[in-house]
């Protein structure tokens, strides 16, 4: 998979504030990217730099195998955390204004925001002033601006932000879409959860730097501390004993799980290992196996989140 857009090296300073420190990443073309990191770190920065909202004071960045160009910004959708509407305006004569300036004729804007008022439910705020919006409606209308002339990337700055639940999920769904449609999505948020569920890559940015990159998967499992849950039912002292010299055991921990199985009297419990040693995991398995009435063992993973907190406080 080729990179539609690259960052080589940029850095970007504001008086005596480095706001970007010699940053690189790269993101594929067709994947949803998460661009991660504290308040203050530097990610808006680097967003408004690919934008060619600010220029860096060093390094570059490329778009689809070139330096970034003024007519690269037509292709780019950009809906940035502070968001802004002209309150006295009616909703569908704004939305038709930003169409236009992104080079759609009127007739063809006008086809394709009925479309999507329609698929959000808004329709019937077409003749409405902006201001008579509630929040979430009015995220609705500029999600639509952004994404309505079709581009080939899309950034998203804090995109549920103000958003229930159900809505939260629908604009998920919508990315989503986007991205088997085609289209490249940077994704800037602080939900690890919406990491988890959507994004295919992620850059971690922490005090100007990247510190951490790749794909989700790939770090949950590379950054895992070789953790595993033991459901069993049987004598937890023998299981201890059997197990002694070939894992550790985390003591504390061991405790009944939610409900039996069916019709069974005794419950089954839990006990969580380490496994310093990946190849003896199998060994552990067939000990324990052994030992008691195994039920299920499986590899604890650390969450986005737990990655996140870690990679931040420098215990990753």
């Amino acid at each position: 998979m080729k990179d539609l857009l690259a960052v080589e090296h940029v850095s970007k300073r504001y008086a005596d504030h480095t706001a970007l420190d010699d940053v690189s990443l790269s993101i594929p073309e067709g994947s949803v990217y998460g661009l991660l990191g504290p308040n203050g770190a530097g990610k808006t920065t680097l967003i408004r730099i690919i934008n060619r909202i600010t220029a860096p004071d060093s390094g570059r960045v490329l778009f689809d195998g070139h330096d970034i160009a003024p007519d690269d910004v037509r292709r780019i959708g950009y809906l940035p955390e502070e968001r802004g509407l002209y309150k006295k305006m009616k909703v569908g004569e704004q939305a038709l204004f930003f169409a236009r300036l992104k080079g759609l004729s009127r007739r063809e804007a006008t086809v394709r925001l009925k479309a999507w008022f329609e698929r959000f439910g808004i329709q019937a705020w077409w003749d409405k002033r902006v201001e008579e919006l509630s929040k979430g409606m009015a995220q609705k209308v500029q999600f639509i601006v952004t994404v309505l002339h079709r581009p080939r990337l899309l950034i998203f700055d804090e995109p549920f932000s103000g958003f229930d639940p159900i809505n939260a999920n629908l604009l998920k769904e919508e990315i989503l879409a986007l991205r088997d449609e085609g289209a490249t999505v940077i994704f800037s948020t602080h939900n690890m959860s919406s990491v988890e569920e959507i994004c295919d890559h992620i850059t971690l940015i922490n005090r100007s730097k990247n510190i951490l990159s790749g794909r989700v998967d790939e770090i949950r499992r590379r950054h895992g501390a070789n953790l595993f849950e033991v459901a069993y039912r049987g004598d937890e002292a023998a299981l201890r004993r059997s197990l002694e010299g070939r894992c550790e055991i985390l003591d504390g921990i061991a405790e009944e799980s939610v409900g039996e199985f069916a019709g069974e009297s005794s419950p089954y419990r839990t006990l969580r290992l380490h496994v310093g040693q990946p190849e003896r995991v199998r060994e552990v398995i067939a000990t324990v196996n052994e030992t008691v009435d195994l039920r299920s063992f499986r590899e604890l993973i650390p969450s986005m989140n737990d990655i996140f907190i870690r990679a931040v406080n420098g215990t990753l």
